[in-house]
């Protein structure tokens, strides 16, 4: 392992002492929390179910990284914050992730290298991809200790803009970008991943949205023949495709509604009665807000269906709201307590894409891309897995990915290889030693 040894130059005396600061510190690491990540992929066995996924035809006797070595230090490296296969070239001898991988620190050969790590990304073929994609439909059951009665999916598109002539690539008018639109699902009361598909940067028709929602829940069915489902999405998922299979599949569902002239017209009334409210109550700046309930059946569906509208008067005017569903219950309640709850897909969307930064899907063929997302959804499942092992009332299983990162991963450590064992040594005033060992001791008592 070479390692740079010059001083750094311009840095100011401190209490009339000369500051001296060079990188020959010898087997250190900034990213001692990538063992906690370690302990989660052990025990999720993400990288092994993935590989599995995976044909490998190369020679045994001539290979140097398994397929899932390659995908563990991907994913790990993806939660650490290095989201680029470049940057496999300047981790490939740092000791944690030779560590986190099985290898020894310091006399174990090097990871993976960047030319290695984009062959194995352009080498995915599309029945790979789907075989990857319902193996992580099964860690998302697996993941549960109790089959859980009910879930909630939440499936919601993001933009992945684009920068080259890239398959699927679109312009796309409303974020005036060539784009990707891809496809997340998540389950919404515990926040774990369920899906996320590459798609061309367009609006999803109706056959799109209902072939997605059938290969998902067909494939959790599989796991869980008699759990109850609900499916939340804007109005672009409402198409009448999807409510149609879901009502032929026992399917619960909540989906936003375009509004029309015709439905303004059904609610006009409710309008009327909160614009006068508004009108003669005391403070300017209130809101009024009413609910009802309407008997509608679009030129496009095959049956008349519920409709729950939300009407409010505001000083910017009157605004009507619409929502389909096939659920029982009051308006007021199915549209704050069961529709408006789908808002937090939009922070669990940030998580991934931002957080971890998903969006670097600069492949050209689209199968690398795929792939790419599926690893960062990797990623996700180790950052989630680190945030439910903290306790339960504090306040890191609230926490961002991004802080969990900064606070737990990027870790000092200074790593020693001995005969018969290797030692970490961490910093004595580390801030947060007191989290950092109470997830060793969560994963201790919790073998994979």
């Amino acid at each position: 392992m070479q390692e740079h040894t010059g001083c750094l130059p311009g840095l100011s005396p401190i209490a009339g002492k000369q500051v001296h600061a060079a990188f020959d510190g010898g087997m250190l690491s900034s990213n001692a929390g990538v063992l906690l990540l370690r302990e989660v992929g052990r025990r999720l066995g993400i990288a092994d179910r993935l590989a599995a996924c995976l044909p490998d035809r190369r020679d045994p006797a001539r290979i140097d990284h398994t397929v899932a070595e390659m995908i563990g230090f991907r994913a790990m490296a993806i939660a650490a914050g290095y989201e680029d296969a470049d940057d496999c070239d300047s981790l490939r001898c740092e000791p944690v992730f030779k560590m986190a991988v099985g290898r020894l620190p310091e006399s174990g050969e090097p990871l993976c290298s960047q030319p290695t790590m984009s062959r194995l990304e352009n080498a995915v073929s599309r029945v790979a991809l789907v075989r990857m994609m319902a193996a992580m439909v099964d860690l998302f059951c697996d993941s549960w200790k109790q089959v859980p009665g009910r879930i909630e999916l939440d499936i919601d598109d993001t933009e992945d803009a684009v920068h080259g002539c890239q398959q699927l690539a679109l312009f796309n008018a409303y974020y005036d970008s060539h784009c990707f639109l891809p496809i997340h699902i998540y389950e919404a009361t515990s926040g774990k991943p369920v899906a996320a598909i590459l798609r061309p940067g367009k609006t999803p028709s109706g056959t799109e949205v209902r072939t997605i929602l059938k290969h998902v829940i067909r494939r959790i069915r599989q796991n869980w023949p008699k759990v109850e489902i609900l499916v939340r999405g804007d109005s672009h998922y409402g198409r009448p495709e999807a409510l149609d299979w879901c009502e032929d599949n026992g399917i619960d569902y909540v989906f936003g509604l375009s509004g029309n002239e015709v439905l303004r017209a059904m609610v006009a009334p409710i309008a009327e009665d909160v614009a006068v409210r508004r009108a003669t109550h005391h403070a300017s700046d209130a809101k009024v807000r009413r609910y009802g309930e309407l008997i509608y059946a679009a030129r496009s569906w095959r049956q008349e269906r519920r409709v729950i509208a939300r009407v409010e008067a505001s000083d910017q005017g009157c605004d009507s709201r619409f929502v389909v569903t096939n659920l029982g219950g009051k308006a007021k309640a199915l549209y704050e307590r069961v529709y408006c709850v789908r808002g937090q897909m939009e922070n669990l969307i940030k998580a991934h894409k931002t957080h971890l930064a998903s969006d670097r899907t600069s492949c050209h063929d689209a199968k690398a891309n795929q792939f790419r997302l599926i690893l960062h959804s990797a990623a996700y499942w180790l950052m989630h897995g680190l945030r439910a092992a903290a306790p339960k009332r504090s306040s890191w299983r609230l926490a961002q990915f991004d802080t969990l990162r900064t606070r737990l991963i990027k870790v000092a450590a200074r790593v020693f290889e001995r005969g018969t064992r290797i030692k970490l040594a961490l910093p004595t005033a580390c801030p947060d030693k007191a989290i950092i060992t109470h997830l060793a001791r969560a994963f201790a008592a919790q073998p994979p």
